[in-house]
């Protein structure tokens, strides 16, 4: 059965157990599927998206909540009976609830924290007070801990009164008296070991931790790097806060690589999907590189109306101008995607900037021979067969495109791999070295490469 099929017989089953309008039908068939076919129920019958989470027994309800899409989520929180909110948000894990209350307004915050239990509402306070884009808003203190006098029979009896609520069972946190974190053991030790075992012999102390106040991408990074489904967040005393889950960094990924790829294509990132987002927001988001790069090709402008003569005098020069541009801000914009990518996955760091450079010295060679040869062979096979005629200095004119090429791609393949490393020593986002900011620069100086050939080649002839 192709998977098609089987979406229209679920989308009929749920049209048949709505149609019967029994809850108790319809909660045993929602309760049936797997998380990701009610999302996308969701997604297909927004006219019943707030049934549907009604009618959801409240832990799938929560589990379905906390991965659809940022705007689905407001308009389902914002359209719920307000017990029902407040419910579905208690029932929450308390960093995907601090995930959301983030991204709204401050006054709907206030009001939504009202509805949560005091010791929730504890919780959520406390995470919305770390930096944003900290690992504290990203951990949450469903965990287990024990401590290393425990035997293993009391560390399985601690796993079966609090392991259901916790987020992840998988890994269990040794502390002291003080809840400094001592070692973090895989449950598989505990189910191998004997009973009487105590803790402080499966301990290795080869724990590593996150620092609360580190940024997020840092932890995506240590999460790489160890292969952990979950790792610990410790406070500058090295107490146990709690603890950052693989899922939570998969999100965290995806909206920086989101926000990246914005930045990339000349735009600042989106802070929400483009089609819930205001035109005014969006225009905003746009307007500001739009003009940085609009005054750039100004700059291009002024660079060619210094040599008006010299166009006047050599009109041949004029229809491989664009030619000359492009070539500069492809190469450019090429470099600055590789070295932005590069730096985003640590293949390359500030201190590589000589080998980056020198790389791209010779790529950049290269390819500028490469893009000059094809021009050369094309002036002289239309010069050949009298397809075009660049007049009796057209072999001076084919080695000023020649040149000039080699000249105007090496300039932006340097341009485009050091712009991104130069931002990052200033702090800044590389990915705010976009192909269009790169394109532009390169554009503005392709312009006064070009003509120096020009001037050096046929000065005195053409010129």
């Amino acid at each position: 059965m192709s998977v098609e099929t089987i979406e229209i017989s679920l989308q009929q089953q749920f049209e048949e157990a709505i149609g019967t309008g029994n809850k108790e039908t319809i909660r045993t068939f929602l309760d049936d599927q797997n998380i990701t076919d009610v999302v996308n129920l969701i997604y297909d019958n927004s006219e019943y998206e707030c049934q549907i989470i009604t009618d959801l027994s409240i832990h799938r309800a929560a589990s379905v909540f906390k991965i659809l899409d940022l705007s689905e989520q407001k308009r389902i929180i914002k359209n719920l009976p307000s017990y029902k909110a407040a419910e579905l948000l208690n029932e929450l894990p308390a960093d995907d609830r601090t995930d959301f209350l983030e991204e709204l307004p401050s006054n709907a915050v206030r009001d939504l924290i009202k509805t949560l239990d005091p010791e929730e509402r504890k919780i959520t306070l406390s995470l919305l007070g770390y930096p944003e884009n900290s690992v504290g808003r990203l951990m949450t203190p469903d965990y287990i801990y024990i401590y290393e006098h425990n035997t293993v029979a009391q560390v399985l009896d601690t796993i079966r009164l609090v392991g259901k609520n916790s987020e992840t069972i998988d890994v269990i946190y040794v502390i002291n008296e003080k809840g400094e974190l001592l070692d973090d053991i895989r449950i598989r030790e505990f189910i191998l070991a004997t009973p009487d075992k105590k803790v402080n012999e499966l301990m290795d102390k080869r724990v590593v931790s996150l620092n609360v106040e580190d940024d997020q991408e840092i932890a995506g990074e240590v999460f790489r790097m160890n292969n952990r489904v979950a790792l610990p967040v410790v406070s500058k005393s090295n107490k146990l806060l709690g603890i950052v889950t693989i899922d939570d960094i998969l999100w965290v990924a995806q909206e920086e690589y989101t926000e990246d790829i914005q930045k990339i294509g000349g735009t600042e990132a989106l802070d929400e999907p483009y089609l819930d987002i205001s035109i005014f927001k969006l225009i905003k988001k746009r307007a500001g590189w739009l003009v940085i790069l609009f005054i750039g090709e100004m700059l291009t402008a002024t660079a060619m109306q210094f040599f008006q003569h010299e166009i006047d005098k050599a009109t041949v020069l004029a229809m491989f101008i664009p030619l000359i541009m492009s070539s500069g801000g492809n190469s450019g914009s090429q470099a600055s995607t590789l070295i932005i990518q590069a730096m985003a996955l640590k293949e390359v760091s500030i201190a590589d900037w000589w080998r980056v450079m020198r790389r791209e010295l010779i790529s950049g060679f290269i390819l500028g021979i490469i893009l000059g040869t094809i021009g050369l062979i094309r002036i002289i096979t239309w010069q050949q067969l009298h397809i075009y005629d660049y007049g009796i200095y057209w072999k001076l004119v084919s080695a000023t495109i020649f040149f000039s090429l080699i000249g105007i791609v090496l300039w932006g393949s340097l341009m485009g791999s050091m712009l991104p490393i130069f931002l990052k020593k200033l702090k800044l986002d590389p990915a705010a070295s976009s192909a269009p900011f790169v394109a532009t620069l390169v554009d503005v100086t392709g312009i006064i490469i070009y003509f120096s050939m020009a001037y050096f080649f046929l000065s005195g002839r053409l010129l």
